[in-house]
């Protein structure tokens, strides 16, 4: 998909990925709604991009969702492409999740998607014309200790995706779910980067990922799966659950300490 003159939804937009990706949106003439539940940084998105429309939203809820798409369409005048980035991650021993904090990572990472997708698919259908663009990660192929959630919802979405694209195969609309590994952006916490850093995890930077979630859209793909050794892990996974489970066996003791607050 050609990226100039299409209208555009991002969520995630003022994020430290989203803000890179909503820049190089717009340099490459997207007509842009900008989505995200942080009011104040998406009002200086706004400024440093007057060209666009930004939207703050609760993305948590399906009425919040409804409202979002609905100001979007209406800022827009409809949709070519949703690319659905905004997320939240938590690194911590499971037995010490937020019961609050499991449910909002489900709504945002996986039902919120879910809700957006539902809300736009039927002028798409109209059209017979769209993409729709779910970033998920190589934690939703690979369940990572001290994870549990987010992989949780990230395996959740590549499902959907998989779904959702052979629901829409007799159609002009596509699907495509990109999975990065781990990315060095602010939503990662000190205990995080102190594991990372302990265990040897590769992380990528955003700008790179960006880049490779526009050739992504640029290219048609339908899954895409980002960095090695881990892409490869996916596929290893999948045949070979538990020898992966040995391989991970020593970085998860190490990691324990970090997720108790130990270290």
């Amino acid at each position: 998909m050609e990226i100039k003159d299409k209208r555009v939804v991002l969520t995630g937009a003022a994020g430290g990925m989203g803000s890179i990706l909503a820049r190089e949106l717009v340099k490459l003439g997207a007509n842009l709604a900008m989505v995200d539940a942080n009011a104040k940084a998406l009002d200086a998105m706004h400024a440093e991009l007057p060209d666009s429309h930004a939207i703050a939203g609760d993305l948590s809820s399906a009425a919040g969702c409804t409202v979002v798409a609905d100001q979007c369409l209406e800022k827009l005048g409809g949709i070519d492409l949703l690319i659905n980035l905004a997320g939240i991650n938590s690194f911590a021993a499971y037995e010490d999740e937020n019961p609050e904090k499991i449910e909002l990572m489900l709504h945002v990472n996986l039902l919120a998607p879910m809700w957006l997708a539902r809300a736009f698919l039927p002028v798409m259908q109209k059209n017979n014309a769209g993409r729709i663009v779910n970033v998920g990660s190589i934690f939703g192929s690979i369940g990572f200790a001290y994870f549990a959630v987010y992989s949780a919802s990230k395996f959740g979405l590549r499902g959907f995706s998989e779904a959702l694209r052979r629901e829409v195969a007799d159609t002009n609309i596509k699907v495509t779910y990109i999975a990065p590994r781990a990315v060095k952006t602010p939503m990662n916490s000190d205990a995080l980067m102190r594991m990372g850093e302990a265990t040897g995890m590769n992380m990528d930077a955003p700008e790179d990922v960006v880049k490779k979630i526009i050739a992504a859209i640029n290219n048609n793909r339908k899954d895409i799966y980002f960095g090695f050794p881990e892409a490869l892990f996916v596929n290893i996974n999948v045949m070979f659950p538990r020898l992966v489970d040995k391989a991970l066996a020593a970085q998860n003791r190490i990691a324990r300490a970090f997720a108790k607050g130990e270290k």
